[in-house]
C-alpha cells in the first residue's frame, strides 16, 4: 500500500488529507467518495507518523494477534462446530454458538469476523483466508477439502483429531522435562546462594593465611566475584544475546536452517524433534491422502506443520522427485531423513496399492520411538544431573577444605 496526500478546497478555504491506497488513481476515487471537497492536487508521500502510531496502537489492542491461536481453546471450538453441522443445523447458526461459547478472545474475535463474511455471502474457506498466520495452513485446507467433498463437519471434526494428537504430543514432553528442568533451576540456584553468601565467609579467613592457594579455591573466589561485581551486567548480557539471537533467527533463514540443524545433533532433543517431527509429517500425510488430497498439495501440507526447518527442508525433495516422475519411495530415500526399513514399507505399499495402511505402521513406529524417548526422558538424563551435582559437590568441597587441611598441616 501507497499513501497519498490529497490538497482540496472547500469553498475558498484550503485543507488536505492523507489516504491509503495502491495508485493515485484509487486515491482520486477514495477522495471522491468522501465527498470532501475540490481537489487541488495529489501526492505520494511516506506514511505519516500519526497514522503510524494508530497502526501499531491497533496491532497492540486488536485481540487478533500475529501469532497462532491457543491449541486447547481451538480445539473445543473446533469439536462444537463439527457436532453441530453434524446435526444438521446451519454454518451460520453453528459459528454463532461456537464463537459465544469459547473463552478464547483470539478465537471469538476471528471467527466473528469470519462469520460477517458468511453472512456477506463468502464460503467457509474464503472467510479463514486472511487468518492463514493464526490458525495454520492445516485448518485453511481441511476447510476447503470440507466444502468441497461436502463432507464438513468430518473434515473438521478430523481437523480436531490432527490437532488434539499435536497437542497430546507436546504435553507430553512437556510433562516429560518437568522434573529434568526442577534438578536444573534447583541446582542453579543453590549454586548462586552457595557462591554469594557462603564462599565470601572464608575468603577474608583465607586471605589472613598468607598461603598459597589451591586452584578450586582460587576458582570459588574468582566466581564470586564475576556474580558480586559483575552479575547485573551478565544477567542483561545474557538477555540482549538472547533477545539478538532470537531476532537473527527470525530474520536470517541461513541462521535458523543450520540452528535446526545443530539443533537435531543435541543428545536426547534431537531424536525427539527428529521423532516427533517426522511422526507428525507422515501422520498428517496419510490422513490427508486417505480424505482425498492430491498427494503433492497433501505432502505441501503435511510439511506445514514440520517446525524444524532442516528437516522441512530435506523433505521438499519428496514432492520434487514426485513432480519429476519419480516415485514416491524415491521421493521418501532422496530426502534422506527415513531409515531402509521405513523405505521398504513405503515401497511395498505403493506397488500394492496398500500406501494408506503402510504409512499407519511407519507413524506407529516413530509414535512408539517417541514414546519410549519421553517416557524415559528422567532416567536419559539422569547420568548427566549425577555428574553435574558430584561435580559442583567436588569443587565445593575442595575449594573449602584443601586450604583448611593446609592450615592444619602447618599448624602440627
Amino acid at each position: 500500500m501507497k499513501f497519498f496526500r490529497v490538497r482540496y478546497k472547500q469553498g475558498q478555504r484550503k485543507f488536505e488529507t492523507t489516504l491509503e491506497a495502491v495508485h493515485k488513481a484509487e486515491a482520486f476515487k477514495k477522495f471522491r467518495d468522501l465527498s470532501l471537497g475540490v481537489p487541488i492536487s495529489i501526492k505520494e508521500v511516506s506514511e505519516p507518523l500519526s497514522m503510524k502510531i494508530e497502526r501499531l496502537k491497533s496491532r497492540y489492542t486488536s485481540p487478533i494477534k500475529n501469532r497462532r491461536v491457543k491449541d486447547e481453546p481451538y480445539i473445543a471450538f473446533l469439536d462444537q462446530l463439527a457436532t453441530m453441522l453434524d446435526a444438521g443445523m446451519p454454518i451460520n447458526i453453528c459459528l454463532a454458538e461456537s464463537i459465544t461459547d469459547t473463552n478464547d478472545e483470539m478465537v471469538r474475535a476471528i471467527f466473528t469476523e469470519v462469520l460477517r463474511d458468511i453472512e456477506s455471502g463468502l464460503s467457509l474457506s474464503r472467510a479463514v483466508v486472511g487468518y492463514q498466520r493464526q490458525l495454520g495452513v492445516l485448518s485453511l485446507s481441511m476447510f476447503e477439502l470440507g466444502e468441497q467433498t461436502g463432507t464438513l463437519s468430518s473434515a473438521i471434526a478430523k481437523l480436531s483429531s490432527i490437532l488434539q494428537q499435536i497437542y497430546d504430543n507436546r504435553q507430553k514432553l512437556k510433562k516429560a522435562t518437568r522434573y529434568p528442568l526442577f534438578i536444573i533451576v534447583a541446582m542453579s540456584i543453590a549454586f548462586v546462594i552457595v557462591i554469594t553468601f557462603v564462599v565470601p565467609q572464608f575468603q577474608s579467613f583465607f586471605e589472613q593465611s598468607g598461603m598459597e592457594l589451591p586452584f578450586p579455591t582460587k576458582l570459588l573466589l574468582w566466581t564470586e566475584h564475576a556474580i558480586s561485581t559483575y552479575g547485573p551486567y551478565i544477567l542483561s548480557g545474557a538477555i540482549l544475546l538472547s533477545a539478538a539471537f532470537s531476532m537473527a533467527y527470525t530474520k536470517n533463514p541461513q541462521l535458523r536452517l543450520k540452528t535446526d540443524q545443530y539443533f537435531l545433533r543435541i543428545y536426547i532433543v534431537g531424536k525427539v524433534t527428529y521423532y516427533a517431527m517426522i511422526g507428525r509429517f507422515i501422520y498428517l500425510f496419510n490422513v490427508l491422502t486417505e480424505a482425498g488430497i492430491p498427494m503433492i498439495d497433501a505432502l505441501q501440507i503435511a510439511m506445514g506443520v514440520v517446525e524444524n526447518n532442516y528437516i522441512r527442508q530435506e523433505l521438499q525433495k519428496i514432492p520434487v522427485a514426485i513432480e519429476d516422475g519419480r516415485s514416491l519411495a524415491q521421493g521418501f530415500s532422496e530426502s534422506g531423513q527415513f531409515e531402509g526399513m521405513v523405505m521398504q514399507m513405503i515401497k511395498a505399499g505403493e506397488s500394492s496399492g496398500s500406501l494408506g495402511t503402510m504409512l499407519g505402521k511407519v507413524n506407529r513406529v516413530y509414535n512408539s520411538r517417541y514414546d519410549y524417548i519421553v517416557d524415559n526422558v528422567a532416567t536419559l538424563i539422569e547420568p548427566i544431573l549425577i555428574a553435574a551435582i558430584a561435580g559442583f559437590v567436588l569443587v565445593l568441597a575442595l575449594g573449602i577444605f584443601l586450604p583448611m587441611w593446609s592450615m592444619v598441616d602447618l599448624a602440627g
